[in-house]
């Protein structure tokens, strides 16, 4: 059994060169602010990996490794390569974990594994959010009250289109009177997936305790349970369990079964 459990934050860092309200907020990249409270735990292993690395800072060896990957994505979604979209993919059917977070919702990996729009409404207003804890005794939701709120973000509001949750952890509502399911889970393959809702990038919302706390926990609940090479490969399996005796039995008109020249 591992040590520890290896994350990999992924982060398209484009917003925080490029627009000066994001990086007041986030001078070295919103990756190395969920990196660095994440890295006090020390049951996990942590990386980062951005966009303009050499395969995304995802190759091979790399999610070889990776047991949850954490993934934040916005303005440059169309850049991100289909190839290591595959390749994400793959290890999460094996059993790698996905947490996407915020406008992730509208990554390519998220909707590839959804297979829907993921599109939502949305409004940039400055609103509180309050998070409702709908699924108290879920391991995700450990160590929180019935809500807590985050005093400026963007509303994401229904329909969410995206296929039946396994579970709802959250449920948010906002200061302008809608609502969001803002803490979704699924398991895909031998993997599990893991949205959560809040993080946009002008708003310090990655520095606020109870997000952290429920993304810690999307981390240890996303870990591998186990790992199962290969899952999208269909063998043919020539050799059987057991013998399987010859019937010498055949198909004549309409189905009906023939065996020695006789119907049965």
């Amino acid at each position: 059994m591992k040590d520890k459990i290896n994350v990999i934050v992924w982060n398209e860092f484009v917003h925080e060169k490029e627009h000066e309200a994001a990086k007041a907020v986030y001078p070295d990249g919103i990756h190395h602010v969920i990196a660095g409270f994440l890295g006090t735990d020390k049951t996990l292993s942590m990386g980062t990996a951005t966009l303009d690395e050499p395969d995304h800072g995802l190759t091979d060896e790399r999610l070889a490794s990776c047991d949850v990957l954490i993934w934040w994505g916005h303005m440059a979604h169309d850049r991100v390569s289909d190839a290591v979209v595959d390749r994400v993919q793959r290890r999460i059917l094996e059993g790698m974990g996905l947490v996407v977070l915020h406008s992730g919702h509208y990554s390519k990996i998220f909707r590839r594994m959804m297979g829907t729009t993921c599109s939502l409404k949305w409004r940039e207003a400055e609103e509180q959010e309050r998070i409702w804890v709908i699924e108290p005794s879920h391991p995700i939701a450990a160590g929180l009250g019935q809500y807590f709120e985050i005093p400026y973000e963007e509303m994401y509001g229904e329909r969410f289109e995206i296929p039946a949750p396994d579970e709802t952890v959250f449920l948010s509502w906002f200061e302008g009177g809608e609502v969001f399911r803002s803490g979704c889970c699924w398991t895909r393959g031998h993997g599990r997936i893991f949205y959560f809702r809040p993080g946009h990038e002008t708003y310090p919302t990655y520095y606020q305790k109870e997000v952290q706390t429920v993304i810690g926990n999307a981390v240890h609940w996303a870990a591998p349970r186990v790992t199962i090479p290969g899952v999208e490969d269909s063998p043919n399996i020539t050799v059987p369990l057991n013998p399987i005796k010859e019937k010498n039995v055949h198909f004549g008109k309409a189905g009906v079964i023939q065996q020695g020249g006789k119907n049965l």
